[in-house]
């Protein structure tokens, strides 16, 4: 590792102990920010574990939503995004009018929103699920119709499991690496190249890698499945998942079912941005109080309803 690169780590350390930060790296981070992170895990797993510490500094490194969400449920602490750039194509496919008019076409329906949507959206909604509770707690619910979105992957599987009739809001709303990166012909690719590996799938691609992956599930289930097989894993999502599963099984033989699966939204944020946002207090996440006030009763309803 080189020397600017060493400086910068040291300074971040620094800057951390003199701010009483934590920083919080999604798993699809680059690898260098994974390493300087506290705690690395899925969008949902690191905004709760943000409530747990005492640090009055809270650097998020993931995309905008993300940030959004650990400043919802952390209103007391300083919340800070590194780059605002790094947005998140699949929650801007969903506006909170469209909530709306997807709530007025379908009056009878409850709408639950994936946790991969903005604040102003999930403001709108009955339920919020994540790529893990979905199913569940649809589940639990009496309708037998229910709009969902903004992920159509996600809608259909979510279909499959329950047997449910799920209106999709919007009905073309998808993750773009999951969609065009990680859809049959990559895959099936992978697989010519690696005839004995095992598929692990994320629910948000397409319904005919899911049909062919041996496991479906979250960015955290699929790290939880690995050990349950043998040889070599193929993960099916945005490829940095597969930097933290070597990391976490260094004997296992994981790789990314498509190395050029990235996501160039979380890849915006560097360590140059980590050191500058502790360095700054910048770039503060403010979401709107009475926006965050529903989203965290919308969240503890959603939350209540799965533990039963």
């Amino acid at each position: 590792m080189g020397s600017a690169v060493d400086s910068l780590i040291k300074r971040i350390s620094e800057l951390k102990k003199r701010r009483n930060a934590i920083i919080l790296a999604h798993n699809y981070q680059l690898p260098e920010v994974q390493d300087v992170a506290d705690f690395v895990g899925d969008s949902l797993e690191l905004a709760r574990k943000a409530m747990e510490v005492s640090a009055d500094v809270i650097v998020f490194c993931g995309v905008s939503f993300m940030a959004e969400m650990a400043a919802v449920l952390n209103p007391d602490k300083i919340v800070l995004h590194p780059n605002p750039c790094a947005g998140c194509p699949l929650a801007e496919f969903l506006s909170p009018q469209a909530v709306r008019e997807f709530r007025s076409a379908v009056p009878t329906a409850p709408v639950v929103l994936y946790v991969n949507s903005l604040a102003s959206a999930k403001a709108e909604a009955d339920y919020i699920v994540t790529s893990s509770s979905a199913a569940k707690l649809i589940s639990m619910l009496e309708d037998d119709e229910i709009v969902f979105g903004p992920d159509k992957n996600l809608a259909d599987h979510v279909a499959q499991a329950t047997g449910k009739r799920i209106i999709v809001a919007p009905p073309y709303g998808h993750c773009p690496v999951h969609e065009h990166l990680l859809n049959r012909y990559y895959v099936e690719r992978a697989l010519s190249k690696y005839p004995k590996a095992t598929l692990i799938a994320h629910p948000e691609t397409p319904r005919d890698v899911r049909s062919i992956a041996k496991y479906v599930g979250s960015t955290s289930q699929m790290l939880k499945a690995i050990p349950k097989f043998n040889g070599k894993v193929l993960l099916a999502t945005e490829e940095g998942l597969a930097y933290r599963a070597k990391k976490m099984y260094p004997e296992r033989d994981v790789e990314p079912a498509n190395p050029l699966a990235v996501c160039i939204d979380m890849k915006k944020i560097t360590l140059i941005h980590v050191a500058r946002s502790l360095e700054l207090l910048k770039h503060r996440v403010a979401v709107e109080s009475s926006i965050a006030r529903k989203v965290r009763e919308v969240l503890e309803r959603s939350l209540d309803l799965i533990s039963k």
